[in-house]
């Protein structure tokens, strides 16, 4: 799996339904109606994601590796 920028992952998850609530200091928090969970994505700089800190925010957000292309 190859990573990819915070910022593009921001897109994605716009894209699949998520709506941004709010920024608290570098995390941008995601919530989805219907879906209990909160989704946290760490934005700095528009870096690469640490590919656990991705395959877990995919695990939460119900993506997968064909929805990041």
């Amino acid at each position: 799996m190859k990573s990819i920028s915070d910022k593009k992952l921001c897109k994605i998850v716009e894209q699949k339904g998520w709506t941004l609530k709010k920024v608290t200091g570098s995390h941008h928090i995601y919530q989805k109606s219907g879906v209990n969970k909160i989704l946290s994505i760490p934005v700095h700089r528009n870096k690469d994601l640490k590919i656990g800190t991705l395959k877990a925010l995919m695990k939460i957000a119900g993506l997968t590796e064909e929805d990041l292309s």
